[in-house]
């Protein structure tokens, strides 16, 4: 399957990501601990590669993300 990018990177929400997950002071695996409360498995290096912007983010983790920070998704796409 080929990935499309944007700008060389294959997600958006990388660095939002990391600074949310810092702000809230979670680690990557605290992360993933409360994706999987939500019913979606993801790895600590899963959380790694989006927060480098090597890996796509499905629209269901995009829904996760957004719930787990109280925002609304397009807080976390950074649309204005």
């Amino acid at each position: 399957m080929k990935v499309s990018t944007f700008y060389g990177k294959k997600n958006t929400i990388g660095k939002k990501l990391l600074e949310l997950r810092t702000q809230y002071n979670y680690s990557q695996e605290e992360l993933c601990s409360k994706l999987s409360l939500l019913g979606v498995t993801l790895y600590q290096v899963d959380i790694y590669r989006i927060e480098h912007f090597q890996r796509p983010v499905k629209d269901f983790e995009l829904w996760a993300f957004a719930k787990i920070f109280n925002i609304s998704m397009d807080e976390l796409l950074d649309i204005k």
